[in-house]
Protein backbone atom coordinates (compact mmCIF):
# COMPACT_ATOMS: atom_id res chain seq x y z
CA UNK A 1 0.00 0.00 0.00
CA UNK A 2 1.55 3.65 -0.66
CA UNK A 3 2.60 5.52 2.23
CA UNK A 4 0.38 7.68 3.32
CA UNK A 5 0.76 11.81 2.45
CA UNK A 6 0.02 14.31 4.95
CA UNK A 7 0.05 17.96 4.02
CA UNK A 8 1.29 17.55 0.82
CA UNK A 9 4.73 16.04 1.51
CA UNK A 10 6.08 12.44 2.14
CA UNK A 11 5.23 11.25 5.92
CA UNK A 12 6.81 8.17 7.34
CA UNK A 13 4.19 5.65 8.22
CA UNK A 14 4.57 3.73 11.90
CA UNK A 15 2.77 0.75 13.11
CA UNK A 16 0.57 0.44 15.88
CA UNK A 17 2.96 -1.71 17.50
CA UNK A 18 5.81 0.75 16.49
CA UNK A 19 3.80 3.92 17.92
CA UNK A 20 3.06 2.22 21.18
CA UNK A 21 6.77 1.53 22.11
CA UNK A 22 7.52 5.32 21.22
CA UNK A 23 9.16 7.70 24.40
CA UNK A 24 7.48 9.99 25.89
CA UNK A 25 7.59 13.26 23.47
CA UNK A 26 7.75 11.59 20.49
CA UNK A 27 5.89 12.29 17.54
CA UNK A 28 4.31 10.04 14.77
CA UNK A 29 1.93 9.49 11.94
CA UNK A 30 -0.40 6.19 11.60
CA UNK A 31 -3.15 5.08 9.67
CA UNK A 32 -5.94 2.63 9.89
CA UNK A 33 -9.61 1.71 10.19
CA UNK A 34 -11.53 3.46 13.32
CA UNK A 35 -12.95 0.69 15.76
CA UNK A 36 -14.16 3.03 18.68
CA UNK A 37 -15.35 6.71 18.36
CA UNK A 38 -17.04 8.50 20.40
CA UNK A 39 -17.14 12.42 21.61
CA UNK A 40 -16.92 13.31 25.31
CA UNK A 41 -17.06 16.68 27.12
CA UNK A 42 -14.28 18.28 29.23
CA UNK A 43 -14.71 20.40 32.51
CA UNK A 44 -14.89 22.99 30.86
CA UNK A 45 -17.44 22.08 28.88
CA UNK A 46 -15.10 21.49 25.60
CA UNK A 47 -15.62 18.37 22.88
CA UNK A 48 -12.91 15.85 22.84
CA UNK A 49 -12.94 12.44 21.14
CA UNK A 50 -11.66 9.56 22.19
CA UNK A 51 -10.54 6.94 19.50
CA UNK A 52 -9.37 3.45 18.80
CA UNK A 53 -7.61 3.01 15.80
CA UNK A 54 -6.82 -0.39 14.05
CA UNK A 55 -3.82 -0.94 11.69
CA UNK A 56 -3.79 -5.01 10.64
CA UNK A 57 -0.92 -5.45 13.42
CA UNK A 58 -2.67 -3.72 16.94
CA UNK A 59 -4.35 -0.81 17.39
CA UNK A 60 -4.03 2.01 19.51
CA UNK A 61 -5.99 4.19 22.00
CA UNK A 62 -6.13 8.06 22.15
CA UNK A 63 -7.88 11.02 22.27
CA UNK A 64 -8.45 14.15 19.99
CA UNK A 65 -8.63 17.67 21.91
CA UNK A 66 -10.87 20.59 20.76
CA UNK A 67 -8.14 22.39 19.56
CA UNK A 68 -6.88 19.35 16.83
CA UNK A 69 -6.97 19.67 13.16
CA UNK A 70 -9.30 17.77 10.74
CA UNK A 71 -8.60 18.06 7.30
CA UNK A 72 -9.84 15.92 4.00
CA UNK A 73 -7.07 15.15 2.13
CA UNK A 74 -9.99 12.37 0.23
CA UNK A 75 -9.53 14.03 -3.71
CA UNK A 76 -7.95 16.91 -5.41
CA UNK A 77 -8.71 19.38 -3.32
CA UNK A 78 -7.54 19.29 0.28
CA UNK A 79 -9.71 21.03 2.77
CA UNK A 80 -10.62 21.87 6.55
CA UNK A 81 -13.74 19.69 8.34
CA UNK A 82 -15.99 20.59 11.37
CA UNK A 83 -15.94 17.97 13.49
CA UNK A 84 -19.44 18.59 15.06
CA UNK A 85 -21.11 19.06 11.88
CA UNK A 86 -19.61 16.64 8.89
CA UNK A 87 -21.57 13.87 8.13
CA UNK A 88 -18.72 11.71 7.24
CA UNK A 89 -16.69 12.48 10.66
CA UNK A 90 -20.24 11.53 12.39
CA UNK A 91 -20.08 7.91 10.96
CA UNK A 92 -16.13 7.64 11.39
CA UNK A 93 -16.36 3.96 13.04
CA UNK A 94 -15.13 1.71 10.35
CA UNK A 95 -14.05 4.23 8.20
CA UNK A 96 -10.10 4.86 7.60
CA UNK A 97 -8.10 7.77 8.68
CA UNK A 98 -5.12 9.31 9.30
CA UNK A 99 -3.92 10.02 12.42
CA UNK A 100 -0.74 12.89 13.58
CA UNK A 101 0.17 12.52 17.16
CA UNK A 102 2.35 12.91 20.36
CA UNK A 103 3.37 10.83 23.03
CA UNK A 104 2.49 12.34 26.14
CA UNK A 105 2.41 11.12 30.26
CA UNK A 106 -0.76 10.71 32.13
CA UNK A 107 -0.62 9.53 35.30
CA UNK A 108 2.49 7.71 34.79
CA UNK A 109 1.52 5.91 31.45
CA UNK A 110 1.42 6.75 27.85
CA UNK A 111 -1.42 8.10 26.00
CA UNK A 112 -1.91 9.07 22.52
CA UNK A 113 -2.90 12.55 21.57
CA UNK A 114 -3.84 13.67 18.38
CA UNK A 115 -3.53 17.10 16.89
CA UNK A 116 -4.52 16.00 13.26
CA UNK A 117 -6.70 13.77 11.80
CA UNK A 118 -7.13 12.82 8.01
CA UNK A 119 -10.35 11.86 6.24
CA UNK A 120 -8.55 9.72 3.34
CA UNK A 121 -9.66 8.03 0.32
CA UNK A 122 -11.68 5.29 1.25
CA UNK A 123 -10.70 3.56 -1.81
CA UNK A 124 -7.55 4.10 -2.25
CA UNK A 125 -7.21 2.88 1.45
CA UNK A 126 -10.04 0.37 2.01
CA UNK A 127 -10.85 -0.21 5.47
CA UNK A 128 -10.90 -3.78 5.46
CA UNK A 129 -7.38 -3.64 4.37
CA UNK A 130 -6.29 -2.62 7.62
CA UNK A 131 -8.61 -5.10 9.89
CA UNK A 132 -6.27 -7.05 12.00
CA UNK A 133 -6.41 -11.31 11.52
CA UNK A 134 -5.79 -14.18 13.66
CA UNK A 135 -1.90 -15.36 12.98
CA UNK A 136 -2.96 -18.63 13.59
CA UNK A 137 -4.19 -20.05 9.85
CA UNK A 138 -7.52 -20.92 9.44
CA UNK A 139 -7.06 -24.48 8.17
CA UNK A 140 -5.10 -25.21 11.32
CA UNK A 141 -7.86 -23.80 13.74
CA UNK A 142 -10.68 -25.88 11.80
CA UNK A 143 -8.37 -28.66 11.99
CA UNK A 144 -8.06 -28.16 16.02
CA UNK A 145 -11.70 -28.07 16.47
CA UNK A 146 -12.38 -31.49 14.32
CA UNK A 147 -10.03 -33.08 16.65
CA UNK A 148 -11.70 -31.90 19.98
CA UNK A 149 -14.92 -32.94 18.37
CA UNK A 150 -13.45 -36.80 18.01
CA UNK A 151 -12.63 -36.73 21.45
CA UNK A 152 -16.40 -36.08 22.86
CA UNK A 153 -18.98 -39.03 22.91
CA UNK A 154 -21.43 -39.59 20.22
CA UNK A 155 -24.37 -37.68 21.64
CA UNK A 156 -22.23 -34.38 22.11
CA UNK A 157 -20.13 -34.46 18.76
CA UNK A 158 -23.42 -35.07 17.43
CA UNK A 159 -24.91 -31.58 18.93
CA UNK A 160 -22.45 -30.07 18.52
CA UNK A 161 -21.94 -30.85 14.37
CA UNK A 162 -25.49 -30.32 14.20
CA UNK A 163 -24.66 -26.57 16.35
CA UNK A 164 -21.75 -25.18 14.44
CA UNK A 165 -22.46 -26.96 10.37
CA UNK A 166 -26.03 -27.49 10.09
CA UNK A 167 -27.36 -24.63 11.95
CA UNK A 168 -24.25 -22.27 9.77
CA UNK A 169 -22.94 -20.83 12.81
CA UNK A 170 -19.34 -21.86 11.73
CA UNK A 171 -18.71 -19.23 9.32
CA UNK A 172 -19.45 -16.30 11.34
CA UNK A 173 -17.81 -18.46 14.46
CA UNK A 174 -14.30 -18.63 12.25
CA UNK A 175 -14.89 -15.14 11.53
CA UNK A 176 -15.71 -13.22 14.17
CA UNK A 177 -13.51 -11.21 17.09
CA UNK A 178 -13.36 -12.47 21.07
CA UNK A 179 -13.40 -9.07 21.82
CA UNK A 180 -13.60 -4.81 20.59
CA UNK A 181 -10.41 -4.03 22.18
CA UNK A 182 -8.95 -6.37 24.89
CA UNK A 183 -7.94 -9.39 23.91
CA UNK A 184 -8.07 -11.50 20.50
CA UNK A 185 -9.69 -8.72 19.17
CA UNK A 186 -9.73 -9.29 15.40
CA UNK A 187 -10.55 -11.50 12.69
CA UNK A 188 -10.64 -15.13 13.62
CA UNK A 189 -10.08 -14.07 17.37
CA UNK A 190 -13.39 -15.96 18.72
CA UNK A 191 -12.52 -19.17 17.46
CA UNK A 192 -8.48 -19.02 18.45
CA UNK A 193 -9.14 -18.19 21.76
CA UNK A 194 -12.13 -20.54 22.13
CA UNK A 195 -10.00 -23.32 21.18
CA UNK A 196 -6.89 -21.99 23.28
CA UNK A 197 -9.48 -22.45 25.95
CA UNK A 198 -10.24 -25.55 25.24
CA UNK A 199 -7.16 -27.45 25.40
CA UNK A 200 -6.26 -25.72 28.32
CA UNK A 201 -9.43 -27.46 30.16
CA UNK A 202 -9.24 -30.93 28.24
CA UNK A 203 -5.51 -30.93 29.73
CA UNK A 204 -6.62 -29.60 33.23
CA UNK A 205 -9.76 -32.25 33.28
CA UNK A 206 -7.42 -34.94 32.45
CA UNK A 207 -5.15 -34.06 35.21
CA UNK A 208 -8.23 -33.81 37.60
CA UNK A 209 -9.60 -37.50 35.85
CA UNK A 210 -6.38 -39.35 37.16
CA UNK A 211 -6.40 -38.00 40.21
CA UNK A 212 -9.57 -39.48 40.86
CA UNK A 213 -12.11 -36.36 39.95
CA UNK A 214 -15.22 -37.45 38.01
CA UNK A 215 -14.81 -34.92 35.62
CA UNK A 216 -17.20 -35.11 32.71
CA UNK A 217 -15.30 -34.57 29.45
CA UNK A 218 -18.02 -33.92 27.07
CA UNK A 219 -19.31 -31.12 28.98
CA UNK A 220 -15.50 -29.68 29.47
CA UNK A 221 -15.62 -29.52 25.83
CA UNK A 222 -18.99 -28.28 24.82
CA UNK A 223 -18.57 -25.77 27.66
CA UNK A 224 -15.54 -24.18 26.33
CA UNK A 225 -16.36 -24.27 22.83
CA UNK A 226 -19.47 -22.66 23.52
CA UNK A 227 -18.64 -20.30 26.68
CA UNK A 228 -18.89 -17.09 24.37
CA UNK A 229 -20.99 -18.06 21.83
CA UNK A 230 -22.92 -14.83 23.08
CA UNK A 231 -20.04 -12.73 21.25
CA UNK A 232 -21.35 -13.58 17.66
CA UNK A 233 -24.37 -11.01 18.52
CA UNK A 234 -22.71 -9.09 21.05
CA UNK A 235 -20.03 -7.89 18.55
CA UNK A 236 -20.03 -7.24 14.78
CA UNK A 237 -17.52 -6.44 12.01
CA UNK A 238 -17.93 -2.90 10.13
CA UNK A 239 -15.43 -3.68 9.52
CA UNK A 240 -13.52 -3.40 12.80
CA UNK A 241 -14.69 -5.19 15.79
CA UNK A 242 -17.54 -3.17 17.41
CA UNK A 243 -20.00 -3.66 20.00
CA UNK A 244 -23.83 -4.26 18.93
CA UNK A 245 -26.86 -2.94 21.05
CA UNK A 246 -27.94 -5.96 21.86
CA UNK A 247 -24.31 -6.75 23.59
CA UNK A 248 -24.18 -3.20 25.07
CA UNK A 249 -27.79 -3.60 26.64
CA UNK A 250 -27.25 -7.28 27.13
CA UNK A 251 -24.03 -9.03 27.03
CA UNK A 252 -22.55 -12.05 25.45
CA UNK A 253 -23.52 -14.41 28.82
CA UNK A 254 -27.36 -13.34 28.50
CA UNK A 255 -27.61 -13.80 25.10
CA UNK A 256 -24.76 -16.96 24.91
CA UNK A 257 -27.18 -18.92 27.26
CA UNK A 258 -30.20 -18.08 25.35
CA UNK A 259 -28.81 -19.05 21.94
CA UNK A 260 -27.31 -22.24 23.13
CA UNK A 261 -30.41 -23.59 25.32
CA UNK A 262 -32.90 -22.91 22.16
CA UNK A 263 -30.85 -24.57 19.98
CA UNK A 264 -30.67 -27.28 22.47
CA UNK A 265 -34.08 -27.54 22.91
CA UNK A 266 -34.03 -27.50 18.90
CA UNK A 267 -31.63 -30.45 18.74
CA UNK A 268 -33.69 -32.46 21.60
CA UNK A 269 -36.99 -32.24 19.66
CA UNK A 270 -35.34 -33.72 15.90
CA UNK A 271 -33.44 -36.40 17.87
CA UNK A 272 -35.58 -37.42 20.71
CA UNK A 273 -34.18 -40.19 23.37
CA UNK A 274 -30.67 -39.16 21.05
CA UNK A 275 -30.61 -35.56 22.08
CA UNK A 276 -28.76 -34.40 24.68
CA UNK A 277 -30.19 -35.24 28.44
CA UNK A 278 -31.63 -32.72 30.29
CA UNK A 279 -28.69 -32.81 32.82
CA UNK A 280 -26.22 -32.54 30.06
CA UNK A 281 -27.86 -29.43 28.95
CA UNK A 282 -28.20 -27.66 32.21
CA UNK A 283 -24.15 -28.55 32.57
CA UNK A 284 -22.82 -26.75 29.87
CA UNK A 285 -25.01 -23.96 30.34
CA UNK A 286 -23.99 -23.61 33.72
CA UNK A 287 -20.51 -23.10 32.37
CA UNK A 288 -21.79 -20.03 29.66
CA UNK A 289 -23.33 -18.14 32.41
CA UNK A 290 -20.01 -18.68 35.29
CA UNK A 291 -17.57 -18.81 33.21
CA UNK A 292 -16.00 -15.18 33.95
CA UNK A 293 -15.87 -16.49 37.53
CA UNK A 294 -17.52 -13.95 39.47
CA UNK A 295 -20.65 -11.69 39.81
CA UNK A 296 -17.92 -8.45 39.67
CA UNK A 297 -17.12 -9.84 36.26
CA UNK A 298 -20.21 -10.00 34.99
CA UNK A 299 -21.52 -13.35 35.28
CA UNK A 300 -24.75 -14.00 37.18
CA UNK A 301 -24.06 -17.30 39.06
CA UNK A 302 -19.71 -18.81 40.24
CA UNK A 303 -18.91 -21.82 38.62
CA UNK A 304 -20.23 -24.59 41.27
CA UNK A 305 -18.58 -27.84 39.46
CA UNK A 306 -15.93 -29.04 38.36
CA UNK A 307 -16.54 -28.58 34.46
CA UNK A 308 -17.50 -25.42 35.39
CA UNK A 309 -14.54 -24.52 37.55
CA UNK A 310 -12.28 -25.67 35.06
CA UNK A 311 -13.20 -23.85 31.88
CA UNK A 312 -13.48 -20.54 34.27
CA UNK A 313 -9.72 -21.14 35.16
CA UNK A 314 -8.80 -21.96 31.29
CA UNK A 315 -10.69 -18.67 29.72
CA UNK A 316 -9.07 -16.49 32.43
CA UNK A 317 -5.91 -17.97 31.77
CA UNK A 318 -5.69 -17.47 28.59
CA UNK A 319 -7.31 -13.95 28.78
CA UNK A 320 -4.28 -12.95 31.22
CA UNK A 321 -1.20 -14.87 28.68
CA UNK A 322 -2.55 -12.72 25.65
CA UNK A 323 -2.15 -9.87 27.82
CA UNK A 324 1.22 -10.73 28.38
CA UNK A 325 2.32 -11.50 25.30
CA UNK A 326 0.38 -8.19 23.39
CA UNK A 327 1.97 -5.88 26.31
CA UNK A 328 5.28 -7.88 26.86
CA UNK A 329 5.81 -7.64 22.75
CA UNK A 330 5.80 -4.05 22.67
CA UNK A 331 8.73 -3.57 25.00
CA UNK A 332 12.33 -2.56 23.45
CA UNK A 333 15.68 -4.44 24.26
CA UNK A 334 16.34 -3.50 27.12
CA UNK A 335 13.29 -2.92 29.18
CA UNK A 336 11.66 -6.27 31.15
CA UNK A 337 8.69 -4.82 32.68
CA UNK A 338 5.56 -3.78 31.02
CA UNK A 339 3.18 -0.11 32.17
CA UNK A 340 0.59 -1.15 34.70
CA UNK A 341 -1.52 -2.78 32.37
CA UNK A 342 -5.35 -1.67 34.45
CA UNK A 343 -7.51 -4.77 32.52
CA UNK A 344 -5.48 -7.42 34.83
CA UNK A 345 -4.11 -5.04 37.58
CA UNK A 346 -0.57 -5.75 37.45
CA UNK A 347 2.37 -4.69 35.10
CA UNK A 348 4.38 -7.73 33.30
CA UNK A 349 7.28 -9.44 33.54
CA UNK A 350 8.94 -10.64 29.89
CA UNK A 351 11.78 -12.81 31.76
CA UNK A 352 14.47 -13.75 29.89
CA UNK A 353 14.98 -17.49 29.05
CA UNK A 354 18.15 -19.35 29.97
CA UNK A 355 19.47 -18.82 26.31
CA UNK A 356 19.32 -15.09 26.54
CA UNK A 357 20.55 -15.16 29.55
CA UNK A 358 23.79 -17.30 28.33
CA UNK A 359 24.09 -14.57 25.25
CA UNK A 360 24.27 -11.66 27.71
CA UNK A 361 26.99 -13.16 30.20
CA UNK A 362 29.03 -13.76 27.65
CA UNK A 363 28.51 -10.32 25.99
CA UNK A 364 29.53 -8.84 30.03
CA UNK A 365 32.75 -11.56 29.53
CA UNK A 366 33.33 -9.79 26.08
CA UNK A 367 33.40 -6.62 27.37
CA UNK A 368 35.21 -7.36 30.81
CA UNK A 369 38.00 -8.51 28.51
CA UNK A 370 38.51 -5.51 26.69
CA UNK A 371 38.75 -3.48 29.89
CA UNK A 372 42.39 -3.08 30.47
CA UNK A 373 43.94 -4.36 34.14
Amino acid sequence: MAEFKADQKEKRRLTTPEVRKLSKDSTFYVLGVVSRFAQRRDKNDNPFWDITLMDGEGQIEGKIWGNSEWWNVGGDVKYKMDPISDENLKKLEGRTVGLQGKVVEFREQNQYNFNAVYYVDQGKYPPHGFVRRSPVPAKTMEDAFLELLEICGETMRGFLEYLFFQRDIWQTYTAWPAAVSLHHAYVGGLLEHSLAVTRSAVGIAQNYRSGGFNVDMDVVIAGALLHDIGKLESYRLSPAPEMTLGGNVADHIVLGYHRFMTLAEEYGRKNGANGLSERSVLAVGHILVSHHGSREFGSPVLPATPEALIVSAADDLDFKLFCWKEQTSLLDGEKEVTEFVPAVQRRFWKVHSAGEEKKENKKEEGRESKIPS
